[in-house]
C-alpha cells in the first residue's frame, strides 16, 4: 500500500471519528432554563454596593433530565451558557442607574459562587446580557433549589422600585440512560 493511500485512508478515519463525536455530544447535550425576579427598592445610596437574596428557585431539573433521557447521577457537566436580566417594571426603564452588577449561585449544602457578572454598564436598553463564570455547575442545578444573590453598584439614584427577570440557561452534558 502506498503511502498517499494510507494517509488518505487515516484522514478518512479521523473525520469520520470526529463527525461521529459531534453527533453523539448533541445527543447527550441540552439546555435547561430557569427565571429569578430580582427587585430593586427605591432609595437606595448611589455608588454603595447592595445586595439582594432570591427567594429559593426551584429547579425542577430531574424533570428536565428525564425529558433529555437522563438522570442527575449520570449528568457529566453543567455550565452557564447565558444569563440575561430584564427590566419588567417600571415599563420604559433601563438600565442606565447601574454601574456594575454581580450574580451569585448557592444552595443551602454548596458554598456560594460567583455566577454572572457585568462592569461597567453603559447602556440605555431593558436588557442586557452578563459575563458567565465557567465555574461547573453541577452540584447547584442538581439541587431540588437553589438561591441567587445579586451584588450591584448604582450610579443614578432610584425614584422607583424595579424589577428585574435574571433568565438563566444552562448547558448539560450527561449520557443517557
Amino acid at each position: 500500500m502506498t503511502l498517499r493511500l494510507k494517509s488518505s485512508i487515516v484522514i478518512i478515519v479521523l473525520i469520520t471519528a470526529i463527525s461521529s463525536c459531534s453527533v453523539v455530544d448533541k445527543l447527550l447535550t441540552f439546555t435547561i432554563s430557569n427565571t429569578a425576579t430580582i427587585k430593586i427598592e427605591s432609595g437606595l445610596p448611589v455608588g454603595g454596593v447592595f445586595e439582594i437574596v432570591t427567594p429559593d428557585i426551584t429547579t425542577n431539573s430531574s424533570k428536565e433530565f428525564e425529558n433529555n433521557n437522563t438522570k442527575a447521577n449520570l449528568v457529566k457537566d453543567v455550565k452557564l451558557n447565558s444569563l440575561n436580566l430584564t427590566i419588567t417594571e417600571p415599563s420604559g426603564k433601563s438600565f442606565s442607574f447601574l454601574k456594575s452588577v454581580r450574580l451569585y449561585i448557592s444552595t443551602d449544602s454548596n458554598d456560594e459562587i460567583e455566577l454572572a457578572y457585568l462592569e461597567n454598564i453603559n447602556t440605555t436598553v431593558n436588557t442586557i446580557s452578563l459575563i458567565p463564570n465557567t465555574a461547573k455547575l453541577d452540584k447547584y442545578v442538581k439541587a431540588s433549589s437553589y438561591k441567587i444573590r445579586t451584588k450591584a453598584v448604582l450610579k443614578e439614584t432610584v425614584t422607583k422600585d424595579i424589577t428585574i427577570d435574571a433568565n438563566m440557561k444552562f448547558k448539560v452534558t450527561a449520557d443517557p440512560f
